[in-house]
């Protein structure tokens, strides 16, 4: 009776031990896990902060030497005695790298504002029309020197939408100053507004550019990422305007989607919802994109 007794008792006291020891390696695999995981993070966001100021470096420093440059001649110019058109061409060659440089402020400082959540916007009844021919307009020059041509169709029975018409037009504008920057000379970009059956409102930028692979595009929507980081780039910019355009997406209660193919193109869905919505736009709600696939 006593040893069986004892057995019983030293069995579960190895059985405790043994837990114990199976409970603490466990433990102790998690730590690692955790540790390794968290050493990656660490170092993915090290890297790509790293990418952000070399990059953040040249888009500052570009525009910056220009008006420095030019505007050490123009305070030379009674040495120099320069001539007038000479005058002119500095002075806009300084407005133009100031705007630039302007330009590259507010992108950081608007992710910084929408990362910090105290980006706000001012909703009321706009016209997606009005707003997408002055977008259109404004680059009409840019996409004539770059030889890519801008064509639109937009329906006829196209709502009016609640949202801030100003961060509208900014995400517009930075959609297609992308798809601009990245389609090659005899290029073209189709625009087109469609009356989603919820009520809202579909835009469409579709353009014959470089294009993306599927990685490439999570990198594009990530604020501070570069698709090709690290490499030479045909073409320049912060890298944040798609973070920015889906970020204002989202405070509309729309939602943005992407497909991309290399070498062949890209489209945009843009999707804001109805002036009579009380939640946000669903995917299923978006038009197939149909272009790339086809």
């Amino acid at each position: 009776m006593y040893t069986g007794a004892f057995g019983t008792s030293k069995s579960n006291s190895l059985m405790n031990e043994y837990a114990s020891l199976l409970g603490d390696a466990v433990l102790r695999h998690r730590a690692r896990v955790a540790e390794q995981s968290a050493r990656i993070e660490a170092e993915l966001a090290s890297k790509v902060k790293s990418e952000f100021i070399a990059n953040m470096s040249h888009e500052l420093r570009t525009p910056l030497n220009t008006v420095i440059g030019f505007s050490k001649l123009l305070a030379e110019h009674q040495r120099r005695n320069l001539p007038d058109a000479e005058i002119v061409e500095y002075a806009v060659l300084i407005n133009d790298a100031a705007g630039h440089l302007l330009s590259v402020i507010n992108d950081i400082l608007d992710i910084s504002k929408i990362q910090s959540g105290k980006y706000t916007i001012d909703s009321r009844e706009v016209s997606i029309e009005e707003i997408l021919i002055a977008s259109i307009n404004s680059f009409r020059l840019i996409a004539k020197e770059a030889d890519v041509t801008i064509g639109k169709t937009i329906a006829y029975d196209l709502p009016v939408v609640r949202g801030d018409a100003v961060k509208l037009r900014q995400i517009f504008t930075n959609v297609l100053s992308n798809a601009i920057k990245f389609t090659p000379r005899g290029g073209a970009i189709d625009v087109e507004a469609l009356r989603a059956h919820d009520g809202g409102v579909t835009v469409l930028i579709r353009d014959s550019g470089v294009g993306m692979n599927p990685e490439d595009i999570s990198v594009a929507l990530t604020p501070f990422g570069q698709v090709d980081a690290g490499k030479a780039r045909w073409r320049e910019g912060t890298g944040l305007g798609l973070p920015i355009a889906k970020a204002l997406i989202e405070l509309h209660g729309g939602l943005i989607e992407i497909r991309s193919r290399k070498d062949v193109g890209t489209e945009v869905a843009i999707a804001l919802p109805s002036r009579n919505s009380v939640s946000p736009v669903d995917h299923h709600d978006l038009p197939d994109l149909r272009s790339i696939n086809s």
